[in-house]
């Protein structure tokens, strides 16, 4: 939004700036978060390589769907997580919980969720936030999201990067001065949330997931309005 504001770059290279510009913070960020937040390994890396494998073989597949269908479901979905966190945190309910690892049907259900959250990444439908919401769902830490969330899309984003700069399409300056002040603040952030009390990292989730949930709806209404009135 800021280098569309300040007329920083072409709007036809914005999606190679930032894909370039942010892999290596987020490749810092997840090697810094899977260093200091405790998961267990097989859990992890199960769930990095099903959101790898969803994003390149599962492209195909979503790119089928209905996109303002699948804005609606997600919308759906992550409010109706966010509601059951809130009933968690007020007390109402007991929802959630602090396991750093899953096992069985539950590390089966997050595999397969994680591969089709890396699938609807090429629809340009974000993995944090979702993500978070399956954590909280599957009754592991909030914690524990950083380092799955941040190490999924660490695998993706090289390999769309390498592609838009062997094609040129990025603007190089923008794209250096992003890189640099991401990685400085990557280190800020991870500190914060190492140190952050869990009560409180877990209220920002809840407001992380309801605006996507919104930001998905509001999508969803504009791609409907647009289309009806275009007919």
């Amino acid at each position: 939004a800021m280098l569309r504001f300040l007329k920083l770059t072409e709007d036809r290279v914005l999606p190679g700036t930032l894909n370039v510009s942010c892999t290596i913070p987020v490749v810092t960020e997840a090697l810094i978060f899977i260093t200091v937040i405790k998961v267990d390994p097989v859990t992890l890396f199960a769930m990095l390589i099903s959101a790898t494998v969803g994003a390149v073989v599962g492209a195909g597949i979503v790119s089928k769907f209905d996109e303002k269908k699948v804005q609606l479901g997600m919308g759906i979905a992550l409010m109706i997580v966010a509601c059951l966190m809130l009933a968690s945190q007020l007390k109402l309910m007991p929802v959630g919980g602090t396991a750093i690892g899953l096992t069985g049907g539950k590390l089966v259900i997050a595999v397969i969720a994680n591969f089709f959250l890396g699938a609807l990444m090429t629809l340009g439908i974000g993995l944090y936030a979702p993500c978070m919401a399956l954590v909280f769902a599957l009754g592991m830490s909030p914690k524990v999201a950083f380092p799955i969330m941040m190490g999924s899309c660490a695998y993706l984003m090289p390999a769309a990067s390498a592609k838009f700069v062997k094609e040129g399409a990025y603007n190089r300056k923008a794209s250096m001065a992003i890189t640099i002040f991401g990685i400085i603040g990557v280190l800020i952030a991870a500190y914060i949330v190492k140190e952050l009390p869990l009560n409180i990292l877990t209220w920002l989730v809840i407001v992380v997931i309801i605006y996507t949930s919104t930001t998905m709806f509001k999508a969803y209404s504009k791609g409907k309005y647009e289309k009806n009135h275009s007919a």
